[in-house]
């Protein structure tokens, strides 16, 4: 069995990585490891499917439409509608999150 904890970057990445650790018709469970990154103001996610996301170590800001923004640190976790408009406002070094996608 694998951590979620293993190959930790210790360095900011130009990008989030993201690992697929499950995926089944209507469900997808993965890792996504962020180092600082952000999502452009005018860029939001607008995903058609719902999304349960973990936060499982370091610390994040995270906007929703309709409800603002809020810091999560680890153990915090929410559910993300289909078509919420979002995005991710800051992240730590490293910041790893369990997120699942579902229908």
């Amino acid at each position: 069995m694998a951590s979620l904890f293993d190959d930790l970057p210790q360095e900011a990445l130009a990008e989030e990585i993201f690992t697929t650790l499950l995926s089944r018709p209507g469900v997808r469970i993965e890792r996504i490891v962020s180092t600082g990154q952000a999502t452009p103001a005018d860029t939001p996610y607008d995903q058609p499917h719902d999304e349960w996301v973990l936060l499982l170590r370091g610390a994040a800001g995270l906007w929703i439409e309709g409800e603002g923004e809020m810091e999560l640190k680890p153990g915090d976790h929410l559910l993300i509608p289909a078509h919420r408009r979002h995005r991710v406002t800051r992240t730590d070094l490293p910041t790893v999150w369990l997120a699942i996608h579902f229908a």
